[in-house]
């Protein structure tokens, strides 16, 4: 039973009240699917390009704490049934805040506090929004919940929350589901799928690798008159490209130039060239990027990140120094997620010299180290043994205002580990729970192989106890198939 049921007993229960207010924000605009975002660099893990969760400016981090502070408090009045006549702009700010967050807990418990104010009047757009929150979140069987209880306030579902449930299935692995919804919206006449719904449930099976559904989903679209868009063959051709399928991934460019409808823009350009430079194809790279060029599209940033990147993984460093003087005659800023591809660039190659440059240039930009730029300097030192140089960084995060996220524990932590300094790792692991970082399965794998290279049975025993104990189910099967090896020679050694 999912916490919406668990919470919300009269989910059935009709409510006819009259109010004048939403949440902030609309639906995107038809044909505006939010496309994979393109940052230069979505090709190596950790990913450069997030910015994690680096601490914002002191103006935006106490906007921060006091949007925490408002849904907390609006959280609390949820749990209580006396409050129903609430000050609108709170209520409903906090639920807003709590969507953009993904604080889908919170979310369902100020909605519910929503619906019992005097002032409610059921919306469309509150319940979409919901649903496309809840599928980010990974929880359909809530967002099928919140559809019935949108049933329920007499509201008529529409094209929109019909597809934010397609995507809430699809995204959680559960495509039956959402292809059984886009079955279902066909036999209602005003909710027949569009153009929208066939790309969401595209993005769905090509996100789990299920590109044979592609070629159906083109035919009936076909069949039901429904031409595609760009937003459709840009899915479909970073999809492939992800996937290194390229000649199916060139087919379905020349589709979209043919189709006459559908014309290349930039981020189909950085799909393409993104694709070949990952799969290391550097001339068919470049090939692209003069074609691309020729066809009216100029690069952007995001361009030269990708172009950055790739050279760094096909060792062409001489080439990086080249885009960057280009990018400066051109007068395009190095943005943080450039600077951090370098950084990584260099220092899993071992020159933690040009690393240390690029850094220093870095700051002296006055572009902000975040915490994805921490992690790659503690793993290119953990690697080159510079084990002092770790210690350093992480006095330097310490005294820092980047808030740190659980990859950057992990790179700390097998840092230590690998040196076998088990206490360091140890604090750090604690320090994770101060700090609200969750381990995951990388976390437990690391300090599980490094207790029992110490022979530290006991505690490696201890670890996977926690960890079982912690429901990380995921990860415990990726940890024993990785330290089951490690156990047996150390118990074998202890016998």
């Amino acid at each position: 039973m999912g916490v919406w049921s668990r919470a919300h007993p009269s989910i059935v229960k009709h409510r006819a009240v009259k109010e004048s207010f939403s949440i902030h924000g609309s639906w995107p605009q038809r044909g505006g699917m939010p496309t994979p975002n393109h940052d230069g660099a979505c090709f190596w893990s950790p990913d450069p390009t997030s910015t994690g969760l680096q601490r914002q400016p002191k103006q935006e981090l106490s906007r921060i704490l006091r949007t925490e502070a408002a849904i907390n408090a609006i959280e609390q009045k949820a749990n209580s049934k006396k409050h129903n006549n609430l000050w609108p702009k709170a209520v409903l700010e906090a639920l807003d805040e709590a969507i953009k967050e993904n604080q889908w807990e919170s979310a369902l418990k100020i909605f519910e506090l929503l619906r019992k104010q005097h002032w409610y009047e059921p919306r469309t757009k509150t319940y979409t929004k919901l649903v496309m929150m809840l599928g980010k979140c990974r929880q359909p069987e809530e967002a099928s919940l919140l559809f019935e209880v949108m049933l329920s306030d007499g509201l008529r579902p529409t094209i929109d929350v019909y597809t934010a449930l397609v995507s809430a299935y699809g995204k959680s692995g559960q495509l039956d589901k959402a292809f059984s919804i886009v079955v279902e919206m066909k036999a209602i006449p005003e909710c027949k799928p569009d153009v929208y719904t066939y790309s969401t449930l595209m993005n769905c099976c090509i996100k789990l690798h299920r590109f044979e559904l592609i070629q159906g989903i083109f035919a009936e679209m076909s069949y039901l008159g429904i031409e595609c868009s760009t937003v459709t063959y840009n899915t479909i051709i970073d999809g492939y490209g992800k996937a290194k399928m390229l000649e199916e991934m060139e087919n379905a460019l020349t589709d979209m130039i043919e189709s006459g409808s559908s014309v290349p823009d930039l981020f189909t350009f950085n799909s393409i060239i993104g694709a070949y430079g990952s799969s290391g194809l550097i001339d068919k790279m470049e090939k692209w990027y003069n074609e691309f060029q020729l066809m009216g599209l100029m690069p952007d940033i995001k361009t030269f990140n990708i172009l950055i990147r790739s050279y760094g993984k096909a060792g062409m460093y001489g080439k990086i120094r080249s885009v960057l003087e280009f990018m400066e005659k051109r007068f395009f800023s190095p943005s943080i997620v450039t600077h951090n591809i370098i950084i990584e660039t260099f220092g899993k190659a071992g020159d933690t010299e040009t690393m240390e440059e690029y850094f220093r240039k870095m700051k002296h930009l006055g572009i902000k180290p975040n915490t994805v730029t921490y992690c790659s300097l503690v793993s290119a030192y953990s690697k080159a043994g510079h084990t002092m140089k770790v210690d350093s960084i992480l006095r330097q995060v310490e005294n820092s205002d980047v808030i740190l996220d659980t990859p950057f524990f992990n790179c700390a932590i097998s840092a230590y580990g690998r040196t076998g300094d088990v206490e360091k790792m140890s604090k750090l692991f604690l320090e994770m729970k101060e700090r609200k970082c969750k381990p995951d399965s990388v976390t437990f794998a690391t300090m599980i192989q490094a207790y029992n290279a110490q022979g530290m049975v006991e505690a490696a025993q201890g670890m996977e106890n926690m960890m079982i104990a912690t429901k990380n189910n995921s990860a415990y099967v990726i940890v024993v198939a990785m330290v089951m090896p490690i156990t047996n020679r150390t118990a074998t050694m202890h016998r």
